[in-house]
């Protein structure tokens, strides 16, 4: 009789298995899985994979097996990040010759604007060259409300297939449904390499400079770079809203509620919430009608909410998501013009407003606010203001911002040194994630801050490849000379 094993003995084999790459069921007997040959990478076309070893170790950990990684390929820039930054980034570099890839973890170009539904671009018309472009594109090919706002109210699906169309027009590289999970860096500490997972697997990617506009400053974290999250001893964060596109509502039945009419309609939508008995978890619920009884609504917080843990996004998502359902639901019952209304679909991502800060060159700081900061190498005029969501679900917020608000704000600048990353060569940020503290963070956060960040992150990247200098060694006089020619034309 055979001994039985143990069974800690037996999870260990089952995870070996699992962690081989072993398919487990019926099917495993039948056909066993294509695997490409260690010197060749897979053919996809075929269903081939690199599949993984690795032993269970006692400690709990597993470890995975040496194995080569293929180069899938090689630019002059690499753009992590779809969204308006990396957007910004990668027309900018491509338009200036260099060969741009772009990778984006989502199905779709845009980021927050499409796959998060933002559904509205803020400090973006005081802007020139590819903000301006976009909002121009937006305003034309639009519907009445984009016309009206020029832009800044726009259609989620519209700027998808414009983002798209103006990448393949530039000659940019993008792929889609693409994490980013490690980089590589030479004997410099300059960066040289990426790595990816998707339905390819496992991809290594170099370039001669890298741009992080993932938002969360994933790319530069990875590489080994300084940051900040949050405020304070617990990195408190800004909270998170989920977006929502809603239907069944005729837009002349409710004006008073409606963002675009006014500043107020905010608090009166809120009031006309709480009469009727609906308590949202943020207390300045946003209504706005983009086109053909098609709304925008966001009336969601989720508060304590790391940016960089899966986990806790999932659950966010999840309470979110039933929250503006639940709310929906009670304002169709109310009747009137509301007894119709009807959600047609949420966000494929919930809305994070702070992730990762990347220690730069030049770190914006409130008192830049305060002060309204000129700078040589501006490379945008931020104008929004302090606008930190409250942090704790009781309403307040830490006394800095309480100290900052009653400072008040100028437009101020934002300075290449900023987007620049301090730790590693090669690499540059846009977007949220550039070298800021947590009160300047509440400002240049924005997308109509995020574009042209990454318009001079992507044209410094180019033109450094072309004068053989690391972008920190670039004359600002040959960006700002190219910036203006191409703002121009």
């Amino acid at each position: 009789m055979t001994e039985p094993r143990s069974s800690s003995n037996s999870r260990r084999n089952f995870l070996r298995t699992v962690a081989a790459g072993a398919t487990l069921g019926p099917a495993t007997l039948l056909r066993q899985p294509r695997t490409a040959t260690a010197k060749s990478p897979p053919n996809l076309v075929r269903g081939e994979v690199h599949r993984t070893g690795g032993t269970l170790n006692d400690s709990g950990g597993l470890v995975e097996n040496q194995r080569e990684i293929p180069i899938a390929g090689h630019c002059d820039v690499l753009v992590c990040g779809g969204g308006p930054a990396g957007i910004g980034a990668a027309l900018s570099a491509a338009r200036a010759g260099a060969k741009v890839r772009l990778i984006e973890v989502a199905g779709c170009l845009g980021g927050v604007w499409t796959a998060g539904l933002l559904t509205k671009i803020i400090d973006g018309r005081n802007k020139n060259g590819i903000m301006r472009e976009i909002l121009t594109a937006l305003a034309a090919r639009g519907d009445q409300v984009a016309k009206q706002t020029k832009g800044e109210v726009y259609d989620p699906e519209l700027c998808k297939l414009l983002l798209e169309e103006m990448c393949v027009e530039a000659g940019v590289q993008f792929q889609l449904h693409t994490r980013l999970v490690g980089t590589v860096t030479n004997a410099e500490n300059r960066l040289v390499a990426v790595l990816t997972e998707s339905k390819s697997g496992r991809q290594a990617w170099t370039a001669d400079r890298f741009i992080d506009c993932s938002g969360d400053g994933d790319l530069a974290a990875q590489a080994g770079c300084h940051f900040d999250i949050g405020t304070g001893d617990e990195c408190e964060c800004q909270p998170m809203s989920l977006m929502v596109l809603l239907a069944g509502l005729n837009p002349d039945a409710v004006p008073e509620f409606i963002r675009e009419g006014g500043a107020e309609a905010k608090p009166r939508l809120l009031k006309f919430m709480q009469d009727a008995g609906i308590h949202p978890s943020y207390n300045a619920p946003t209504l706005r009608h983009l086109h053909s009884g098609i709304f925008s609504l966001m009336t969601n917080h989720e508060y304590g909410v790391p940016a960089t843990d899966a986990a806790a996004i999932t659950k966010a998502t999840v309470q979110a998501r039933a929250e503006v359902h639940a709310i929906v639901r009670d304002l169709r019952q109310i009747g009137g013009p509301w007894k119709n209304l009807r959600v047609i679909a949420t966000a494929e991502q919930i809305g994070v407003r702070e992730g990762r800060r990347i220690r730069g060159r030049y770190t914006v700081t409130g008192e830049d606010i305060v002060l309204g900061k000129r700078h040589d190498d501006a490379v945008c005029r931020a104008t929004f203001g302090y606008d930190v969501h409250n942090l704790w679900q009781d309403g307040s917020n830490p006394e800095e911002v309480h100290r900052f608000r009653a400072a008040g704000a100028k437009p101020y600048d934002i300075p290449l040194g900023a987007l620049i990353a301090a730790d590693v060569d090669g690499l540059m940020m846009a977007g949220r994630c550039i070298s800021g503290d947590f009160i300047a963070h509440s400002s240049y956060r924005v997308t109509g801050n995020a574009v042209p960040m990454g318009e001079a992150a992507g044209l410094a990247s180019a033109l450094s490849i072309q004068e053989n200098c690391l972008p920190q060694d670039l004359p600002w006089s040959r960006i700002k000379k190219q910036l203006l020619q191409t703002q121009q034309s």
